[in-house]
């Protein structure tokens, strides 16, 4: 491995620490605003929390649901954004990894990486569809 190769993988450690980094905070951010949004709202509502309501088990709709209910405005919709960003905060640095081990040429974990993307994957569209 050169050294220009070994300063580019320098580098995306660089990003990949900082992607964490800020992800976290800038989607706790929008979490907590939401949390503001939601309370200024509905604080002196009472829930009835005995009855559990599954709204969506489409993963489309759901991330068309956040995104309408964003752009209301509505505190709910805003703390699933965050906890969405936060989400993938994590599967950004797989992709970045996975870009990294590429360049390196380490296809044993460029293949480990991949299996762990797809299973994620699966997770996310499978699991919504009961």
């Amino acid at each position: 491995m050169s050294t220009e190769e070994k300063i580019e993988v320098k580098d995306f450690q660089l990003i990949v620490g900082n992607l964490l980094r800020y992800g976290v905070w800038i989607s706790l951010s929008i979490a907590f605003i939401g949390g503001i949004i939601y309370l200024m709202n509905h604080g002196s509502d009472l829930e009835n929390y005995s009855v559990f309501k599954e709204n969506d088990t489409n993963i489309f709709s759901v991330i068309t649901n956040v995104y309408d209910g964003v752009i209301l405005g509505k505190g709910e919709y805003v703390i699933f954004l965050g906890i969405i960003l936060l989400f993938l905060t994590p599967m950004l640095r797989l992709l970045i990894s996975l870009v990294v081990f590429y360049i390196e040429k380490d296809f044993l974990y460029v293949f480990i990486t991949m299996l762990v993307v797809l299973i994620i994957a699966m997770s996310i569209f499978f699991g919504f569809s009961h």
